[in-house]
């Protein structure tokens, strides 16, 4: 973020090229650099949405996929920047808020050009503060050629006289292209050559994106060989047989519970979930600032609680994974928590069982009772964890006192 700002202070005009870029395609380039010319802004920055409101209803490709191809797809230009000022906001994504955050990384007297397709001049007053908003950006409708101008024009001539905006309207001809024509074409095998920039779809080759679910049921991030690889260099020799330990009970626990899903995401999250566990405390607090890891007071006093909640920003972040389920198996796979998953579950008990594990008391009895019912299990080794912290002398995080009282009643 600070180098956005020390970017941004530099300009005098702006252009915001907004969108799920699902995926960036060559329209939005073309439109982006038109915009530029015409208003010659400093900077046109491509800002991948977050969650966007008008789309909760619609499935969208993984946030780390949609900025890692819009950062391909705009590096050969250098008045182009992508910006993470959205994708990193928790919750629901509204324009207001971004312009807001934009103007306070800006100079002053910064002219701001919002770039947006026609049809959504048609709702722009169903948008959050659409008053302040108008107030705050000039607005450049872009449109593909065929479009209905004269309800455009009526339309901006409507809010022009009701909030004495600026608003620009652009045709430009590349708009024919669209991002769920090229999703469309790659789920039923056609060519998006040309379409889109080289290194996009090689990318989107690479990951598999936009398949057929039913043919690849399972979508993970990097290739299974890849994360070993990269979890080889990332671990001691000791934390990877455990973890190769941890994955393979996972498996194990998964195939008898669950379906041959939740199999290959155990798998994933057996590989992960200490993924962050051997970081020097340097580069621990480094990617704790960098990834915004919450931290609380127990994870201050106790620094080996950070690691699951690092960890699964380092997945998501490192090695690309976007399943939530596969995140928060990693996340909460050292303190547990009530009402926990299916995986969550499995990863918590492979974690404390597995076959690499040097022996102790109840190491057994927690292997017994794992093949018998995950419930008894997780309150067994809830149990047993508890009491090994309070020899210890140190205080229960409040998620793991939660998780007890929870497999009790269960």
């Amino acid at each position: 973020m600070r180098s956005e700002i020390a970017s941004f202070k530099e300009c005098k005009s702006i252009a915001i090229m907004g969108g799920t870029f699902d995926p960036i395609h060559n329209g939005h380039l073309v439109t982006a650099e038109a915009v530029r010319h015409r208003f010659n802004v400093d900077k046109v920055i491509f800002i991948p949405t977050g969650r966007p409101a008008h789309k909760a209803k619609r499935q969208i490709t993984a946030n780390e996929h949609r900025y890692l191809m819009t950062v391909l797809a705009t590096m050969r230009n250098q008045n182009f920047e992508v910006s993470r000022i959205e994708i990193d906001r928790p919750g629901m994504t509204y324009t207001i808020d971004t312009i807001e955050a934009l103007k306070q990384m800006c100079r002053p007297d910064v002219r701001l050009y919002f770039i947006t397709g026609a049809d959504a001049i048609h709702q722009i007053m169903n948008w959050k503060e659409p008053e302040r908003l108008l107030s705050l950006c000039d607005f450049v409708a872009v449109t593909r050629p065929g479009y209905d101008r004269e309800r455009l024009y009526g339309d901006i001539r409507e809010i022009k006289e009701k909030f004495t905006s600026r608003i620009h309207f652009m045709e430009v001809p590349a708009l024919a292209i669209s991002s769920s024509d090229i999703r469309n074409r790659e789920k039923r095998g056609e060519p998006i050559k040309y379409l889109l920039p080289q290194a996009v779809e090689d990318y989107i080759h690479k990951f598999c994106l936009y398949q057929d679910e039913e043919k690849d049921e399972v979508k993970f991030m990097l290739d299974l060989g890849v994360m070993q690889e990269k979890l080889q260099s990332a671990l001691s020799i000791k934390r990877y047989i455990h973890t190769m330990g941890v994955a393979d009970e996972a498996e194990r626990l998964a195939e008898i519970y669950g379906t041959q899903r939740d199999k290959q995401k155990a798998r994933v999250a057996g590989l992960l979930h200490d993924c962050a566990k051997d970081f020097p405390p340097q580069m621990r607090d480094r990617f704790c600032k960098e990834y915004k890891v919450p931290m609380d007071e127990y994870m201050i006093k106790i620094p080996d609680l950070i690691h699951p909640f690092l960890g699964a920003e380092v997945a998501k972040r490192e090695y690309l994974v976007a399943d939530e389920e596969i995140l928060g198996a990693i996340r909460f796979h050292t303190t547990g928590k009530a009402n926990m998953t299916l995986l969550e579950k499995i990863i918590y008990i492979a974690d404390y069982i597995e076959p690499n594990r040097e022996s102790f008391d109840g190491i057994e009895e927690a292997r017994r009772l794992a093949y018998l019912d995950l419930n008894m299990a997780m309150k067994y080794i809830l149990e047993e964890t508890i009491k090994y912290v309070k020899t210890k002398g140190r205080e229960i995080h409040p998620l793991s006192l939660e998780a007890i009282e929870y497999y009790k009643e269960c």
